[in-house]
């Protein structure tokens, strides 16, 4: 399993945009093989970072998630919002293994 941690900048006067965004992907990350476990807004604290973690049972799952997106309608949709929006302002993409439990293993 591989889960994938997306730091983003975001405008904060774009909060409600980047929001829509957030619920748009994970239906699309859902649909399309993952299993988004949620986008983290600002709360406290800094008011321009937020996070999302999402999950394939693979690297290889993931870059067929790839592929599909970026000929998907409803996915091109949704990066034209953040480009016609500019509501991130920049990204860091990350790839994990995740360790659930006490008596869990790595899962490659």
């Amino acid at each position: 399993m591989i889960t994938i941690h997306l730091r983003y900048q975001i405008d904060p006067e774009q909060l409600d945009t980047f929001t829509e965004y957030g619920r748009r992907w994970i239906r699309l990350v859902n649909r399309l093989g993952g299993d988004h476990h949620g986008y983290f807004l600002p709360a406290e604290g800094d008011n321009d970072e937020a996070f999302a973690l999402f999950s394939f049972p693979s690297l290889a799952a993931y870059e067929q998630y790839r592929i599909a997106a970026a000929t998907d309608p409803e996915c091109i949709e949704a990066y034209e919002l953040v480009r016609g929006t500019g509501c991130i302002v920049r990204f860091e993409r990350r790839f994990q293994t995740p360790l659930f439990g006490d008596e869990a293993e790595l899962r490659p």
